[in-house]
This record gives structure tokens, C-alpha cells and sequence, in this order.
């Protein structure tokens, strides 16, 4: 009768070791199975809908690919929206469909989704404004305070995209600054613009992929 306690005892004892052990492994081997990959969620969908709009010209500015917009459409919340311009030069809206967004002004496009709508409510007044300008930039690198990407929301020259980059730093080159422009190489004398009183046709427009380079 003592054997079979003690037997008792002793296969209790290696069952609860095993599942002891059984469990040590199962944690094991969750800590060393990879993790899910988590893809970031990209700037343009964490663009605040109530964020103030880019203060872009309303009447010549050019909707471009990745533009993010906000459309509001008066009285109406279930088609007001922030949509980013597809590659294709797109974005759809409840009712009309794809609308082609690309090469028009937002005064131009405000007209079509008005005319759009007016087959399905009355009287619609829409407002598009631009929240985040992602199809043109020009680079400003070299001897700036602030060197990097900038936004063109609006034509600007070469000069005042210097002064908007920080202005020049100590030591750079006025004389020589270059606009990279493809497989143009334009020399801008910075140096002379400021000592001839600014002439204009020496200070040309900033075109979308511009580089500005300032060495020293």
C-alpha cells in the first residue's frame, strides 16, 4: 500500500514537471517566432482634415499626382472628403465616380465636381483646397542656413528660394551658384543680382525638380 502511494506521489510528480516544461517551451519558442510586420501607414493618410490649407493660388495653381485635397461639398459631410490625387492623375468621389484632378487649377476642378453633382443633388457648392503639395519641389543645398526640399506652391525665383532656405551662409559663393535643372547646368551670380540693383532677368523661375546648389 506504501508502494503504490509512493508511485502515486511519483508519477504526479513527473506529469506536473512535464507540463511544466511543455509550457517553458511554448513561451520559448512565442519569443523567438517573428514578429508580424507593420507597414507605417503613409504621411499622406495622418494629414489632419482640419488643418490649415497650403496657400497656393487658387486660379493657376496645377493639381499634380500625390496632392492631397480637401473637398467640401456644402451640407453634405457624406461626400466631403481629403483624397490624394492617384498616379494617374485621379481620385474618385461617391455619386460621379473617378474624377481627373491633374493639370487643372482647383478653381477649375471646383466648376467640374459642381457640374458633376448637379445631376444628383440641387445646387451644389463645392471648395477645393490644397492641404499638402507633394507633386512639386525643388532642393536648395550647399552654403544655406536651412538646405533641403521645398514645396513650389507658388512660382518664386532663384534668389528668394535662397532667402527662403535661411539665406547664404558665411563663406558661400555668390558668384557661383548653380541650378541643376536635368542636364542643364544654369550659373545664377548672386553677387552681381544684389550689386546691379536686382535685375530681374538674371533671377529666373524655380521649376519643379530644380536643384539649387551653393558651394563656397
Amino acid at each position: 500500500m506504501l508502494i503504490s502511494r509512493r508511485l502515486g506521489v511519483l508519477v504526479t510528480t513527473l506529469v506536473l514537471t512535464s507540463l511544466s516544461l511543455f509550457g517553458q517551451n511554448q513561451q520559448n519558442n512565442a519569443a523567438q517566432a517573428p514578429k508580424p510586420l507593420t507597414v507605417e501607414a503613409p504621411s499622406s493618410a495622418r494629414v489632419d482634415p482640419n488643418a490649415a490649407p497650403v496657400a497656393v493660388n487658387h486660379k493657376i495653381y496645377e493639381i499634380g499626382a500625390q496632392d492631397i485635397l480637401k473637398i467640401e461639398v456644402w451640407q453634405n459631410q457624406d461626400l466631403s472628403r481629403v483624397v490624394t490625387i492617384r498616379p494617374d492623375g485621379k481620385f474618385s468621389l461617391p455619386l460621379i465616380g473617378d474624377v481627373q484632378a491633374e493639370g487643372l487649377t482647383p478653381e477649375r476642378l471646383e466648376a467640374q465636381l459642381e457640374q458633376a453633382l448637379a445631376d444628383f443633388i440641387q445646387s451644389p457648392d463645392v471648395t477645393v483646397s490644397v492641404q499638402q503639395v507633394n507633386s512639386k519641389s525643388y532642393r536648395v543645398s550647399g552654403y544655406v542656413n536651412r538646405p533641403g526640399i521645398y514645396p513650389l506652391v507658388a512660382p518664386i525665383h532663384v534668389y528668394e528660394a535662397v532667402v527662403d532656405a535661411g539665406g547664404f551662409r558665411d563663406y558661400a559663393n555668390l558668384k557661383d551658384v548653380i541650378i541643376m535643372r536635368g542636364t542643364k547646368r544654369i550659373k545664377f551670380n548672386a553677387a552681381e543680382y544684389r550689386k546691379s540693383g536686382k535685375n530681374a532677368d538674371q533671377n529666373i523661375l524655380v521649376e519643379n525638380g530644380d536643384i539649387i546648389e551653393i558651394h563656397d
